[in-house]
């Protein structure tokens, strides 16, 4: 880790806790979430990188995302860490110490700081691998995936630093809404997509929409796996 990173990283006050993240990995993947999932599925890990610089742009459908993404492509899968950037609320409570000590680090949606930018930039730079909700929020419903700006803005600026960054939009399912003990759960990984040179309110449309259909179709492959297929797509 580069002396800037790791003076950012201390100005936020995170990091991946070397005595307390094994234990929460322990208690997630070995305890928490077989214990409320029969089943988990993971679809297309191959689609995943285990190297270089990497932006996940899952879809939020419930609290539980946060800890089967790292299921799926975290320290036991890739070798590495997911690093996610969520919003401040979601850094509250016991949910919050968990993703803390997962890699997790806020972010002002509506006003994000340059140290925050900068961070998840330098993580990037530095080969990880960043989670990003390009919905903003948990969104509960069947309703159409809307991606705000910020995933690919931060992309764009990255690349504008020299780090090209492959974004793989991942679908969540449940076979219950909201999931319940002992409830099916899938993650599906879709094809990398790379944000474009150009910027602009165009480029930044198309790139949004076909983000967003990504993130469709990988939600569905997730849904049809654990038999609760989206009824609108």
């Amino acid at each position: 880790m580069t002396a800037a990173l790791a003076t950012r990283e201390s100005a936020l006050q995170v990091g991946i806790d070397r005595f307390w993240a094994p234990l929460a990995m322990l208690a997630t993947q070995d305890l928490a979430l077989p214990l409320q999932f029969r089943e988990r599925l993971v679809l297309h890990r191959e689609r995943l990188p285990h190297h270089g610089p990497v932006l996940l742009a899952p879809t939020h459908r419930a609290r539980w995302d946060a800890l089967l993404l790292p299921m799926a492509a975290g320290r036991r899968v890739t070798g590495r860490d997911c690093r996610f950037m969520v919003t401040t609320t979601e850094m509250k409570g016991l949910q919050g110490w968990f993703l803390q000590r997962l890699g997790c680090f806020p972010v002002n949606q509506g006003r994000p700081s340059m140290t925050t930018l900068r961070f998840a930039i330098d993580l990037l730079a530095s080969g990880q691998q960043l989670v990003m909700f390009p919905e903003g929020r948990i969104q509960r419903t069947d309703a159409p995936i809307q991606v705000r700006g910020g995933l690919m803005r931060l992309a764009q600026l990255a690349q504008s630093q020299g780090v090209h960054v492959p974004v793989i939009p991942v679908g969540l399912g449940y076979s219950q809404a909201p999931p319940r003990p002992f409830s099916r759960a899938a993650v599906c990984f879709g094809e990398a997509l790379h944000v474009p040179k150009e910027t602009g309110r165009d480029a930044a449309q198309q790139f949004n929409i076909q983000l967003t259909a990504a993130m469709q179709t990988a939600e569905q492959a997730a849904r049809k796996a654990v038999g609760r297929p989206l009824k609108a797509f």
